[in-house]
Parts: structure tokens; sequence; C-alpha cells
């Protein structure tokens, strides 16, 4: 039994290593884009953020847009009040100007329509009331740069894809919990990048996120998936794949970094990350799949390894070895993928919250098969 659970475990560890090492050629393989400097922007863009109880946030996330490098008379912002219980439409009506637009989400849902999936219904609102041939996503608690939609529009008017994956970031306070979210958030960001480049199945974020208009038309939009109450990205994404295998871009571009803060305390943390692994069952991607089968089971061998140490020095040692190489290859990867977010300074903590990452991978992953979370104020399954 020692020998088969060794075997197990070398393979398992081999498997990992070699898929870090290949996110890592992946992320330098994924070239910088940069707008040409003979480019004229000709994409009329509709900004679509849901929000819900937004007040503190909205705003800040209105003005960074209305900041835009680009044409005023090329885009609009549509902010969908999600049955928000603050000021949040109040202040987007504030503005009072015409390319600044509140649609509030209860006005368009019929008398006591059951919904599961509300950031799909306000997405679909916000894109039946647009006027753009390019939708951009993001969320009322993100800040976007100044050629945020310069960059968008770019890589779009030369590769006309169906959709524009784009980068996000945590602007951190460098607490303990805001440095541990925002390693876990840039990685998956570089694995993103990775492999869209290999591959190895596509991820994307709502919060930087582009469409076109007529793609999201031709699938129907949400159909099929608005029962679901997350993936208003990824599920959204897959379907639009259908369209063209090579339509989805990513945008690899500092200046189209859009950040958003990290959840304010590890239960809210933990309620995101299971809504994002709620997904997992959703995937109709096998190389996703797999990869994510890999991760999990590898993260879970070393809880398993811990208890059986107990009964069996030898195991101590096997965890002691897999927990220096799941360090050695992880920060391998991240090294060239914080240069790209200014964030080198978290390789410094990478290796002391390695447990911490262990354990919420365990658990996220379990609680998210399970379906159910807390997110805005509502019980979801």
């Amino acid at each position: 039994m020692p020998m088969l659970i060794l075997v197990i475990c070398c393979l398992l560890t081999l498997g990992y290593a070699a898929l870090m090492v290949a996110y890592r050629i992946g992320w330098a393989r994924q070239k910088e884009f940069m707008v040409p400097t003979d480019f004229t922007p000709a994409t009329f863009i509709s900004v679509i953020i849901p929000a819900r109880n937004e007040a503190a946030n909205i705003g800040s996330c209105v003005d960074a847009i209305l900041a835009q490098k680009y044409p005023k008379d090329l885009f609009e912002v549509i902010v969908v009040n999600d049955h928000s219980e603050d000021d949040t439409d109040a202040i987007v009506n504030s503005y009072g100007v015409a390319n600044v637009l509140c649609i509030n989400l209860a006005d368009h849902l019929l008398p006591g329509e059951a919904v599961n999936a509300y950031k799909k219904a306000a997405i679909s609102v916000g894109v039946k009331h647009s006027k753009g041939s390019l939708i951009v996503t993001t969320d009322a608690d993100c800040m976007a740069p100044n050629a945020w939609l310069l960059h968008i529009a770019a890589i779009y008017q030369a590769r006309q894809p169906v959709m524009v994956i784009a980068p996000v970031t945590y602007k951190t306070d460098h607490s303990l919990l805001h440095t541990f979210q925002l390693t876990d958030f840039m990685s998956m960001q570089g694995i993103t990048a990775a492999a869209h480049n290999l591959h190895l199945g596509n991820m994307c974020n709502g919060a930087n996120l582009a469409f076109q208009r007529s793609a999201f038309e031709a699938v129907n939009g949400y159909e099929g998936v608005n029962h679901l109450a997350s993936g208003d990205d990824y599920l959204l994404m897959m379907k639009l794949r259908k369209l063209s295998l090579q339509g989805i871009a990513y945008l690899k571009s500092a200046p189209a970094i859009v950040s958003t803060t990290p959840q304010p305390s590890l239960g809210a943390f933990l309620q995101q990350r299971i809504r994002w692994s709620s997904k997992s069952g959703k995937y109709n991607d096998f190389r996703l799949t797999a990869i994510l089968l890999l991760v999990y089971v590898f993260n879970l061998s070393f809880l398993v390894l811990l208890i059986a140490a107990f009964v069996n020095p030898l195991f101590g040692y096997i965890l002691a070895v897999m927990f220096i190489v799941k360090v050695s290859a992880e920060y391998f990867f991240l090294t060239p993928v914080s240069r790209f977010f200014r964030e080198q300074w978290v390789l410094t903590y990478f290796p002391l919250l390695q447990p911490f990452h262990i354990l919420y991978i365990i658990l996220a992953g379990f609680m998210g098969l399970l379906g159910g979370y807390k997110w805005k104020g509502r019980n979801v399954r």
C-alpha cells in the first residue's frame, strides 16, 4: 500500500509540475497587444454594469469610464440596477448625461417571475437596451484605466473576435487577507492567458469582458444556461465558441487591466470562491475538467498525506517533497505574471501562504459541488 500511494503521489506531482511549466510557456507565448499608431476608433461600445447595493462604488466606476481616452460619441454606459436597497440608482441618474443610463431590472421582470441568475438577467436587459455593436461588461466595484476602451476597440477592430477576454487585478491594502487573495487571483489571471494560448481550456472574468452584440443574439444570449446562478462569463463564452473556435481573443495589455477590490473578510472570500467553483460541474470542456480534477486531487492529497503521516512517518516525507515541488513550480509560473501586473512583492509571502491555499482549494471545491452559497445578500443554489 505505501508503494502504491508513493506512485500515485509521484504521478500527481509530476503532472502538476508539468502543468505549471506549460502555463509558464503559454504565458510567455501570449504576446502583449499594442494599439497601432494609426488606429482610428470606429466601434460603438456599450458598457454594461450590473449593480446591486453598490452606492459606495458605482460613482467611481462610472467616473473612470467617462474619463476614457475614447470618443465620447462612440460609447455609452448602462447601469442595470438589480433591486438595490441603497442609492445606487439615484447616483447613476444624477449624472444627467446622454451616454449614462440607469435601468431598473425589476421593471423588466414579469410579476412573480422566478429568477435564479440575476446577473445574467441584468446583462440581458442591458444588451436589449444598448446601441453598441460591441458589448463590454464590468462590475460596479471595478476601476478601469483611461485607455481601457481604446485597447478593447483596437484588438476588436484588428481581429474581429466574437469575444475579448481581458485582465483583472485586485487593489489591496497589503493586509494578509488581501495579499492572499491577490496571489490567488493573479495566478488565475495568468492561467487564463496561458490556457488561451495553449488551447488548454478557456477561462474569463466578467469584470473585463467584451463580446459582439450580434454573436450574443445569434446564440440567444443566456438561453439554456439562465437557470444557473453563476457563469455569466464562462457559460456565455462556451456558447460563443460554437460560433467560432478561433474567434476569442485574449487582450494581454497593461493599460487594459481593470482593478477591483478583494473580499473584506475570510467568509466573504470563501463564498465568492464557492460561487466560482459552483460552475465546475457545468464545464463542457474535457481539457479544463481534467486540469481542474488534477489540481483538486493534487491539493487533496496533502490533507490525506498529513493524516496518514500520523500512522506512517514515510507519508510525512512524501508530503514535504510534494510541498516543495508545488511551491517551486507555482513560483516559477507566477514570477513573470506578477511582473506583468507589477505585483512582484507578493512573491515574498507566497511560500508562507501555501498551506492556506491548499485548504481553501479543498474546501471551496467541495462546497462548490454542493452548489449553495450566499452572495449579494441572497442565498443562491
